[in-house]
């Protein structure tokens, strides 16, 4: 069971917005559950969005008025028999805040409201919700979570992220209307949250180590290399200094079950095992020290992956994060990868 408090602490790696002035505090705070911290987070969020002024956007209207403004609708004025009123039905674009990603917020709130979260959290989200009087809610179910970004909403994106956790973790009871918490990060959801910590976690602490999800290209002999799939990394660390050029490619993997078990026998998931060393055989064909490792989040599992084998000349390891340990024993976990593969040259700023 992983606390409450790492999944901040990971939510913080992914998204940088968390490390600011106004958010530090909510390490130090206690959750009853992933909701909580959710709740927390928008709490923050908001607060911090509303100082800066609700984003904005041109919603159209179409409404009966005096004053002709934008587009006159003919039809509707006859139909409507507005003349007679000396009125006529328009269409026009109102600057407003009554924009999607302000009704995704107000929509979210309206459904933390419901769950099982500190009432002094509930008490204010009521008072934040004031400042949102004129803009509508949405039904959850039909959220277009495809946003663009743009230098104008970009603040909004972990305020969306945050709602599209709470959305999808909370599940609306048959019985009296309230919502109950499903497994709020479900293992979809966790695992990409879980590649981002690393791959963020190992960004900021090793500078010097080049950290990526880089793409590998196929090692074609006649370049025709029509309908292959793409080879995604989930992270790539590559370091070089003088003659030495080394990379480890790290698949990072969030099971329910590490391991895969027929007649009592534990293996270790063997496509996982063929991704990985596809990927280390073809990246190792432009040169270097190439290494692969599948990265697992331990599990209550009695029994979980810690292996390393030699495979054509490639080193292949298989190991498991602790997730349930304090967060200077993760950061202590991921520190021993780096120091393993590249050495003492590359040290933790």
């Amino acid at each position: 069971m992983i606390p409450i408090k790492n999944v901040y602490y990971m939510l913080s790696y992914a998204f940088q917005m968390l490390n600011v002035q106004g958010y530090k505090n909510l390490a130090t705070e206690d959750f009853g559950n992933a909701g909580d911290l959710c709740a927390a987070i928008l709490i923050r969020g908001i607060s911090y969005q509303l100082k800066r002024g609700l984003g904005r956007e041109y919603i159209s209207e179409t409404d009966t008025i005096s004053a002709i403004r934008g587009k006159i609708e003919i039809t509707e004025s006859i139909k409507n028999q507005s003349m007679i009123r000396s009125q006529m039905v328009c269409t026009y674009d109102e600057f407003s805040v009554n924009s999607p990603l302000n009704q995704i917020i107000k929509s979210t709130v309206m459904l933390l409201l419901k769950a099982d979260i500190a009432k002094s959290r509930k008490k204010e989200l009521r008072k934040l919700m004031v400042y949102f009087a004129d803009v509508s809610t949405v039904d959850v179910r039909t959220i277009n979570w495809s946003i663009n970004y743009n230098r104008n909403n970009q603040t909004y994106r972990l305020l969306i992220t945050i709602c599209y956790l709470v959305v999808k973790g909370l599940l609306q009871s048959k019985s009296d209307g309230s919502v109950k918490m499903m497994d709020f990060l479900d293992e979809q959801r966790m695992c990409r949250l879980y590649e981002k910590f690393i791959l963020e976690y190992y960004k900021k602490h090793y500078p010097q180590i080049r950290t990526a999800a880089s793409q590998i290209d196929w090692a074609l002999d006649d370049g025709i290399g029509t309908m292959l799939p793409t080879m995604q990394s989930d992270i790539m660390l590559s370091y070089k200094k003088g003659d030495v050029d080394k990379t480890l490619i790290i698949d990072a993997k969030y099971y329910a079950h590490t391991t895969q078990v027929q007649y009592d026998v534990h293996t270790l998931h063997s496509n996982n095992l063929y991704q990985i060393f596809t990927y280390v055989k073809n990246k190792a064909t432009k040169g270097g020290e190439v290494s692969g490792m599948l990265l697992y989040a331990k599990t209550d599992e009695e029994i979980y992956p810690n292996n390393e084998y030699q495979m054509s000349g490639n080193r292949i390891s298989v190991r498991t994060l602790d997730l349930s340990c304090d967060f200077d024993g993760i950061a202590t976990q991921l520190d021993s990868i780096v120091l393993s593969q590249f050495g003492s040259d590359c040290s933790k700023r």
